[in-house]
């Protein structure tokens, strides 16, 4: 039996990649959700939250037709700036930000919401901007929040499979993650190795979530 390193570290790296991205949009995005009185929220509250029910293979067939080199927009991007969004790296950061958006998004947003308003006023009180009231105020009080958001965008990620088959197919080495070299397998009928990648993503996935528990307890037991 040969176990191929190559999907792993093609997976963490997706995986880091997408979270990173995820992190840098989300934290706006859940401030803008959690403080706004403006009506659009409503709107966007939903359209955040459709992965959680949406099938994968429904946001990866819809990518997949939108980045196509036979739409306008694949086109333009791999004729005018040589970018190729199907079948690339690149391809599954984009599908896997979408679709592991809630679960960076949402914790995040709870997060904040559960701020007490006179901490926040506080600050601004003092003569603090909206930049660093939240980056001195704000976010170190939703360690634990920022933590579950990361961790479970993360998490997701790796675990992925219907929209990185759609829209990155199997190629080793570029967008063979675990999920899809397990399913390659299966297919094969080689289900020792199968059975081998699965165990080891279910250990990793059972560790980081183990990790994250602990954490957010003893986070929760200083603020208390």
């Amino acid at each position: 039996m040969n176990i191929d390193l190559a999907p792993f570290i093609l997976t963490f790296k997706l995986a880091l990649a997408a979270t990173t991205v995820l992190f840098l949009i989300g934290v706006p995005i859940a401030y803008a959700c959690a403080f706004t009185k403006r009506k659009w929220k409503y709107i966007v509250e939903p359209l955040i939250s459709m992965p959680l029910v949406l099938p994968p293979t429904v946001l990866g067939f819809y990518l997949l037709v939108f980045f196509s080199p036979n739409s306008f927009l694949g086109n333009f991007l791999a004729t005018t700036l040589d970018i190729n969004i199907v079948f690339s790296f690149l391809g599954l950061v984009i599908g896997s930000v979408l679709f592991s958006f809630p679960f960076m998004v949402n914790p995040i947003r709870a997060g904040l919401e559960s701020l007490p308003p006179s901490l926040i006023e506080a600050s601004y009180t003092l003569g603090k901007s909206r930049w660093k009231t939240l980056l001195n105020v704000i976010l170190p009080n939703i360690k634990p929040s920022l933590l579950t958001g990361i961790v479970m965008a993360f998490a997701h990620t790796v675990g992925e499979f219907g929209v990185v088959l759609m829209l990155g197919g199997s190629i080793p080495g570029e967008t063979r993650t675990v999920s899809i070299a397990i399913f390659s397998e299966v297919e094969a009928l080689n289900y020792t190795t199968a059975g081998v990648y699965s165990g080891i993503l279910f250990v990793i996935s059972f560790t980081v979530l183990f990790v994250l528990n602990i954490i957010n307890k003893k986070w929760l037991s200083v603020f208390r």
